[in-house]
């Protein structure tokens, strides 16, 4: 375990505003430089090309250590394997037997993890303003509302697969170092340049109660964009590099305040939820879940300060950050769009009319009103169907806790939970038509969990069976 941090203030919190992640940021700084005049940045849009490139051949962790690409030239394989070297290596901390817990808390409830991603993790990921104009930004996330969904499910399972942290042949540290260049990129591409000189000269002009300017202005370079190769992804990085970004009102994109929350999302509201659901787990397995993401956490470049190791602590920062991201509003607001669009992306695999609102209530139990409310989606469902829901939850609560009596492990509320679930892995997650951008290796051990949860092993084979009728869309069974 690493020291216990000391109590994170609002001063320490006003300074993880300003912070990024050093070495990500200096690599990216190492492969372009400077950003010269429109005219000259034929190199530099090259380099991040190659960088992309490279990404392919991260295939698992062991690929890290693999010798670059000849053709690189030298300041972008001297950056990259620098960056590789130090990026891969775990904390002094971590644990492997927490580790190898987590994963089997994964093996066991991945398919309650599907649906927690979608009703409770990605919706508080939109509520902070800030974060959410970032998420809007990049992944475009109103108008590719499935590509972003695919792409964080694309970094949750190989960190959460056997191995994934630990082993040569998982693959979640490659994929984590990718996430963390690819915002590293984003950092430099909105400011135009290496984000931690923009944080010195913050700190330069914040001691003279200056006021920090947008430090990048949209101009006459996106007229000239038709240029480009056309590309989704060079498409993205030049709107990216057009946007502009208000550091003053913002602190800096991707900052380590917001990846911090971004990280409780997919540890502390997963486990929330899971109590809220009436299957909490064991206080140790809770601790060995968050101390997984830690590790992830450290890897993606989060400060150790900003790591929390028991739920009480979790509750506390989330609570917190949450409160201090609401207090910044933003105009236009970006949440809506992004909420009402994860909403809507979950109600068309829902076959049944009856049962469409079924996502948004289901977010607004397990995030809360407030967070409906920020994201727009307080009033996407009729009071009726709002109280039939309540009183629908409410009799599964109540039978849940009668039956426990007699059954230990029987749970309806797992079962209706597991059935949208299915269908959400299915339909959203691992629809052949549109492949996880994932390894061949990688994607086959998906498949094999995928079987795995055919079948929930602590329920009654009648409940099992009504699962695999009602959970499995009429496509994925023929």
């Amino acid at each position: 375990m690493p020291a216990t941090p000391s109590p994170l203030t609002s001063i320490t919190l006003d300074q993880a505003r300003f912070r990024t992640d050093e070495l990500a940021d200096q690599t990216i700084a190492n492969i372009l430089g400077p950003w010269p005049p429109e005219a000259e940045q034929a190199s530099h849009w090259h380099n991040l090309g190659l960088v992309n490139q490279q990404f392919s051949r991260w295939q698992n962790n062991a690929s890290l250590d693999a010798q670059l690409a000849a053709e690189l030239p030298p300041e972008v394989s001297q950056a990259l394997h620098h960056y590789l070297q130090q990026g891969q290596i775990l904390p002094r901390w971590a644990d492997p037997e927490k580790i190898l817990r987590a994963e089997n808390l994964f093996y066991e409830h991945g398919v309650l993890s599907c649906i927690l991603l979608f009703c409770s993790s990605l919706p508080e990921c939109y509520v902070i303003p800030d974060l959410a104009a970032v998420l809007g930004l990049a992944g475009q996330l109103d108008q590719r509302t499935e590509h972003r969904i695919r792409a964080t499910a694309a970094m949750i399972f190989p960190v959460m697969l056997e191995g994934g942290l630990t082993t040569p042949n998982g693959s979640g540290i490659a994929q984590i170092l990718k996430v963390r260049l690819i915002h590293a990129t984003i950092r430099n591409l909105i400011l135009r340049g290496n984000p931690q000189l923009v944080a010195q000269d913050i700190h330069a002009e914040v001691e003279n109660a200056g006021k920090i300017a947008a430090m990048a202005s949209t101009d006459s370079f996106a007229n000239s964009s038709a240029n480009s190769r056309g590309n989704a992804q060079n498409a993205l990085q030049r709107t990216l590099f057009a946007h502009g970004w208000d550091v003053e009102a913002s602190g800096q994109p991707c900052n380590q305040e917001e990846l911090a929350y971004t990280l409780l999302t997919f540890s502390y509201v997963f486990l929330r939820s899971m109590r809220k659901l009436g299957i909490g787990l064991s206080r140790e397995d809770e601790i060995a879940y968050l101390h997984t993401w830690n590790v992830v956490g450290y890897v993606l470049g989060i400060d150790n300060d900003l790591l929390v190791h028991d739920m009480d602590a979790a509750e506390a920062l989330f609570n917190n950050l949450q409160a201090r991201g609401r207090s910044r509003s933003l105009t236009p607001d970006p949440r809506p769009s992004l909420g009402q669009a994860l909403m809507q992306a979950m109600e068309n695999v829902i076959p049944l009319e009856l049962f469409k609102p079924f996502p948004s209530l289901m977010t607004r139990y397990l995030c809360g009103e407030q967070s409906a409310q920020d994201i727009g989606i307080s009033k996407r469902s009729s009071l009726l169907t709002r109280w039939l829901f309540a009183a629908l939850f409410g009799l599964v609560s109540s039978l849940d806790r009668l039956t426990r009596k007699f059954l230990q492990h029987f749970s309806l509320a797992r079962f209706i939970v597991r059935v949208i679930g299915r269908r959400f892995l299915t339909q959203l997650l691992l629809d052949q038509t549109r492949p996880l951008n994932l390894p061949t290796q990688l994607t086959g051990e998906i498949h094999g969990y995928v079987q795995h949860w055919q079948s929930d092993p602590r329920a009654p084979n009648w409940l099992n069976v009504l699962e695999k009728r009602w959970g499995t869309p009429k496509t994925a069974a023929k």
